[in-house]
């Protein structure tokens, strides 16, 4: 097959072989979605020259080893361009990572896999995802998430550099790069985002804005005309212009300005024309969301010199570019990296011996002594307050277990005292203040995440729905970011229904691959930090209540090491045989104690059953789930103060469900768990309602 010739519409000032990478991505692109009938072509066909021109002459980056932890991130936020990335993966020969760190001889990314693109059981996904194939750093596709994931990553990259950087010893100092479109920057997780960073002043931070000036319905100007430059300037950032998307020569300079910048992160402002090279239809945007067909691709590849009839078509001298730039660049930076991390080793012992756990992924060796065990206490403790305790004891042992709030420490209790703040001038500590952007930190923590922290965030459990759709992608990416939200219920009190969750706990449990933890003192909230701290590939929400608890006396009661478990029987009937099983989470765990009394003294066997974990329960074998909920006690009563929306699964047909069906009210928390009917008269009632139902 004869060789494209070089067009006369390619990236200009680019060479013949630079020219010829570039037009390989872009059909590569166009047939695949072609190939899957699906997809969105238009894009990557104008960001070719863009993504090209960071890969080859600035991303820093082994395709040998693709989790090399120096490398530098590139992040495509608009993920519905997913076939530039792929294209890009292929071409640069990045391999695919195992499962112990290394890389295997097979290719992330094949042709035969982008053959199959957006196919079931192909790594060429309808939008990328990280778990699943080599050299994506976050999976992407929600608009703006992966901007925030970016933040994320620019200041893991900022904390990582203070605390493991010795004079003489680079260890951290790696680099973000963004992709986005109008539509990452149009919702408001991006612009949250933003303004950390600009806030935070992190420089090793570059958003490239594809302003072209297309979205699904038509143009931009249907619905935004904001004047992204002052914006961004607004936000503390600094502002480079490239009037066209194929200059790769103002790219250049635009982004050797980002990386001569000290002080600020960088917005590269593109201007480009979707679908470039395609021929156009009047009135037309299918190529940016659906393929362009037969004869429009015909028509673009004629326009790039390029074989009419050729189908993912890679020139050999494409990847040999790629292998002679990025590749020769990355190999070199990776071998000097480790040359650096065994020559601190001399002199840094206990930080070498630190950074070796944190690199395995493996938390210190004795964390869990640090674990508090809190003595029996009728007042007990808020479970937030206990929360920050156990924070507070495992900040001290595990360096990357950090993270912070939305403007909300002092009521959340994730102030770790003397752990220092993170922020500009200062990125040691690891106490960190998101400000109240609920979305932008969730998002900002899967990026610390995925850069290899354990990072908390926290905020009221009722704006859980502000933050929902990046706790989302946490679960989908097995991130493991805990979630810390407290106020758990009407017994916050005079807030009133505005700021007490109901539907919040249904709405957690929900999520596939999320663990819920509602604690009911302050040792089930010690056994769940152990038991989040372990699964370090799962995220995390740990609901905590604003109210004292009564911290139980454990030699009376179950032990609180059952939490690990999801459920256990904190306090069996008197003769081992219960005609009803009472289950409770949080400050409702009490209330079924108290039932269970009243019961007795009226002859009636219960089983209080502590059940903090839906999902750990579940995840148990049928033998222990039966040895604490026995199928033969059909009698249950389930309390908790919020919606019983799926209780059924573990009540029964012939449960009852003591709880909330209306939102809250405002008004001391006794008043009202009395006044919607949350006490311990109740559930007694309701338990004996059950057994005569049978």
């Amino acid at each position: 097959m004869a060789a494209p010739t070089a067009p006369a519409a390619g990236a200009a000032h680019a060479t013949d072989v630079d020219r010829l990478a570039i037009d390989t991505i872009r059909t590569l692109s166009m047939d695949a979605v072609e190939a899957a009938k699906s997809g969105h072509p238009g894009t990557p066909m104008a960001l070719a020259p863009v993504a090209y021109t960071v890969w080859k002459d600035f991303l820093r980056y082994d395709p040998a080893d693709p989790l090399w932890p120096n490398r530098d991130r590139f992040v495509l936020s608009c993920g519905h361009a997913s076939m530039l990335l792929y294209s890009l993966i292929h071409l640069a020969g990045i391999r695919r990572a195992t499962s112990h760190g290394g890389s295997a001889s097979e290719p992330a990314v094949s042709l035969e896999s982008i053959k199959k693109f957006r196919q079931l059981d192909s790594v060429c996904a309808g939008h990328p995802e990280h778990h699943m194939t080599s050299g994506i750093e976050t999976t992407t596709g929600p608009l703006g998430q992966g901007c925030g994931n970016s933040v994320g990553m620019a200041m893991a990259s900022r904390w990582l550099a203070a605390h493991y950087n010795t004079p003489g010893h680079v260890v951290f100092d790696y680099d973000t790069y963004v992709l986005c479109s109008d539509g990452d920057l149009m919702e408001g997780v991006a612009c949250e985002a933003a303004s950390i960073a600009g806030h935070l002043g992190l420089a090793n931070l570059c958003w490239i804005y594809d302003d072209n000036s297309i979205t699904i319905e038509g143009e931009t100007h249907l619905a935004f005309s904001e004047d992204m430059a002052k914006k961004f300037e607004g936000l503390g950032w600094r502002v480079e212009h490239v009037a066209d998307a194929n200059d790769t020569d103002s790219l250049k300079q635009a982004l050797q300005g980002f990386k001569s910048e000290q002080h600020k992160p960088t917005l590269v402002i593109v201007k480009s024309v979707i679908g470039y090279g395609a021929p156009k239809k009047a009135g037309s945007h299918e190529s940016h969301g659906a393929p362009l067909g037969a004869d429009e691709i015909k028509g673009a590849k004629a326009a790039y010199g390029w074989p009419a009839d050729a189908h993912f078509f890679v020139p050999p001298e494409v990847p040999e570019q790629f292998a002679k730039t990025m590749g020769a660049r990355g190999h070199k930076a990776r071998e000097a990296w480790r040359q650096t991390v065994a020559d601190q080793a001399k002199s840094h012992a206990a930080l070498a011996a630190e950074l070796t756990a944190f690199l395995a992924g493996q938390a210190p060796a004795g964390w869990e002594s640090a674990i508090p065990c809190f003595p029996a206490d009728a007042k007990g403790l808020a479970s937030r307050v206990s929360s920050g305790k156990v924070i507070q004891a495992l900040s001290g042992t595990i360096p990357w277990f950090l993270g912070g709030s939305a403007d909300l420490a002092p009521s959340t209790m994730t102030l770790v005292p003397g752990a220092g703040d993170f922020g500009h001038g200062s990125f040691s500590g690891r106490n960190f203040h998101f400000g109240i952007r609920e979305h932008g930190m969730a998002s900002a923590c899967n990026g610390m995440a995925l850069s290899g922290l354990r990072p908390y965030c926290a905020t009221f459990f009722v704006f859980l729905d502000y933050l929902k759709p990046a706790l989302r992608l946490s679960a989908i990416g097995n991130l493991g970011v805990v979630y810390v939200l407290t106020h758990d219920s009407i017994g916050l009190g005079e807030d009133g229904p505005t700021h007490q969750p109901i539907e919040q706990l249904a709405s957690a449990r929900a999520v596939p691959g999320l663990s819920v933890f509602r604690p009911g003192d302050a040792n089930e909230v010690a056994e769940t930090y152990r038991e989040v701290i372990r699964q370090a590939d799962r995220p995390a929400v740990i609901v905590l209540s604003r109210q004292n608890l009564p911290t139980l006396d454990r030699a009376a009661y179950g032990s609180a090491a059952g939490v690990a478990k999801g459920a256990y029987v904190l306090k069996d009937a008197a003769d081992g045989k219960p005609q009803c099983i009472l289950i409770g989470t949080g400050s409702e765990v009490q209330l079924c104690l108290e039932a269970a009394e009243k019961l007795a003294a009226e002859g009636v066997q219960a089983r209080v059953v502590s059940m903090p974990s839906w999902d750990h329960f579940e995840a148990q074998d049928e033998a222990y789930r039966e040895s604490v909920l026995p199928k033969a006690v059909t009698a249950r009563v389930a309390c908790e103060a919020a919606c019983g929306f799926g209780w059924d699964r573990w009540i029964g047909p012939r449960g009852r469900f003591v709880g909330m069906t209306s939102f809250g009210a405002s008004g001391p928390a006794p008043a009202l768990y009395k006044h919607f009917g949350i006490t311990a008269e109740a559930i007694a009632a309701a338990a004996k309602q059950s057994i005569a139902a049978g």
